[in-house]
Formats: C-alpha cells, structure tokens, sequence
C-alpha cells in the first residue's frame, strides 16, 4: 500500500515527557488545578443563572467565558491525567477521537476572542451611549450576539479542521501533549499549502478582528472619559473596562507564547507547558478576576457564604 495514502485509525500520543518521579505531583497539581476550574466557573455560572439581579446583558454575556472555560479544560486536563498515569508506549487515541479534540481545542481558543469581542462591545454601548443601552442591548440582541460569537467559531474552526482532516497520513505518533491542528496535519506526507494559507488567515484575521475591535472601543471609551465631566461615568469605565481588559490581556499573553514557541522546535516541553497553561491560568483566573470586580456577584458570593456557615 502507498504510504502516501495510507491512514492509521490508532494514533500514539508524545504526552508530558514528566521524570518518573515526579508523575504523582504533576498528577496532583492539575487534578488541583481542574478542581478549582470546576468550582470556580460552575459556581459563577449557577450564581447568575439563579439570581434574578444578575439577569442584566452584560453578566449573560460574561456567561459565555465560564462555559467555555469548562468546555476548554475538561477538554484537556483529563485526557492529561490519563496520560501522566500510563506508559509512554501506551498513550494512544483514535484518529477520530484526535480530530475531535482538535477541533474542541480550537474552537476553546477562538471562543475565547469572539466572545470578549462581544463583550467589548457591550461596555462600549454601555458607556458611549448610556441612554440608549436598554434599548440596544435587548434579550434578542443578546441571544444573536452570543450565537454570532459561537457560530463564526464553528464554522472558522470547522473548515480549519476540515481541511486537516481530508488529508491521508504517513505518521501515526502526536508529537504534542494533546491533538491540535498542527500536530494533525504534521502526521500527513501530501502538500499541505492549503492547511498553512488558511491556517496563518485564520490567525490573521482572528487576531486582526479581536485586537482591532478591543482597541477601537476602548479608544472610544477613553475620548468619552476624556471630554466627560461625569465622575460617575468615568469610575464605572475604568472599573468595568479594567476587568475586561485585564481578562483580555491574559488571554492573548498566554495564547501568544505557545505560537511563538511553535517557531522553536527545538524546545518543544516549553512549548507543551506553555500551551496547558493556557487552558489553566484563565480558566481560573477570569470567574475569579470578574467575581471580585463585580459588586453584585462579589455581594451573592458573601452572601452565600454566610448562610453556609450560620448553618
């Protein structure tokens, strides 16, 4: 059989190269880290979604980033687990299953954009035009607003894997700790121009909207704090803005490394870190970044807290 056209239907995972020694701690600390993933986004989400006072635009919207946290870690992190816990010789995973959790992995990240850009926009109409908020920011405009921002990942990601995925192989081993786009179609020996020209407009025009729009509306937002008189407005801005921007920022520092080290293969365990780290520090961090910020979800946390210890 040409091995051109050949396709393994069983493919052997590389994983964590992680010293015998230390199998157990590596173990332990993402099995923590999941843990507190879970807690953490799930609690966010049933606090909004049983609070009455938290049905307002911008915390259904800010739902999307706790579900899609969820989704992204329990993506990864338990397939992780398995894998630290079995012989390097024995991680294996189906072809089926690794376009599935490449396609998973990938919509996590572009998720991760298309949703903030929506909410970007949400504090924009919120602070350029307070008075028409209501009016802007209705329940249908949400609901299309958080299906755009699901829908253009699906379809962005599907045709990225897609093409991947029509492509036979000559390989069989993932040299990646997890299936990704890149470790799918390094497994193929045909011409793979197709994969790379859409794979880098894919990046270009992801990045190209999500940086674009974030910078557009916050310097619209800083000229009307600028010229704005109203002390009011421009703390509930810079309080709003900042959590935003901040949740933003880790996002694209911790997405950004693993890209840049993709460029040097000859470190490639920095590379596998730096890419769990993405679905681990804001994972964490973004309920608890937001759950601090917000008043309200702040005051229904204390809350719930003291009737669980008055009991």
């Amino acid at each position: 059989m040409d091995n051109a056209t050949f396709r393994y239907s069983l493919l052997l995972v590389e994983g964590l190269k992680i010293p015998p020694q230390s199998n157990h701690l590596a173990f332990i600390f993402l099995l923590i880290a999941y843990i507190f993933i879970m807690i953490f986004n799930i609690g966010i989400l049933i606090q909004i979604s049983t609070e009455k006072s938290l049905h307002e635009p911008m915390y259904i919207l800010f739902c999307q980033l706790p579900l899609n946290d969820v989704m992204g870690a329990t993506l990864v992190i338990p397939r992780l687990l398995k894998d630290i816990l079995t012989a390097p010789s024995e991680r294996y995973i189906t072809y089926m299953e690794c376009v599935t959790q490449a396609f998973f992995q990938h919509l996590y990240g572009t998720n991760a954009h298309t949703i903030l850009i929506v909410m970007a926009f949400d504090r924009y109409v919120a602070i350029c035009n307070p008075l028409r908020y209501t009016s802007i920011m209705t329940n249908r405009m949400v609901v299309k607003l958080s299906a755009g921002a699901w829908g253009v990942s699906f379809v962005m990601v599907g045709i990225l894997i897609g093409l991947t995925a029509r492509l036979s192989h000559c390989r069989s081993v993932i040299q990646n700790h997890m299936c990704d786009n890149p470790s799918l179609f390094k497994l193929s020996c045909e011409n793979v121009t197709i994969n790379n020209i859409y794979g880098l407009t894919f990046t270009v025009v992801l990045l190209s909207s999500s940086m674009g729009s974030v910078f557009i509306t916050y310097v619209r937002i800083a000229m009307i704090c600028i010229t704005s008189k109203n002390k009011a407005t421009n703390r509930k801005a810079i309080k709003t803005c900042s959590t935003h921007l901040t949740v933003y920022m880790i996002m694209l520092i911790s997405g950004f490394v693993p890209v840049i080290l993709h460029r040097f293969p000859e470190n490639p365990e920095g590379r596998k870190l730096s890419a769990l780290l993405f679905y681990i520090i804001p994972c964490i961090l973004n309920p608890l970044i937001y759950g601090i910020q917000s008043k309200e979800i702040r005051e229904k946390i204390f809350k719930c807290s003291t009737k669980i210890n008055s009991v």
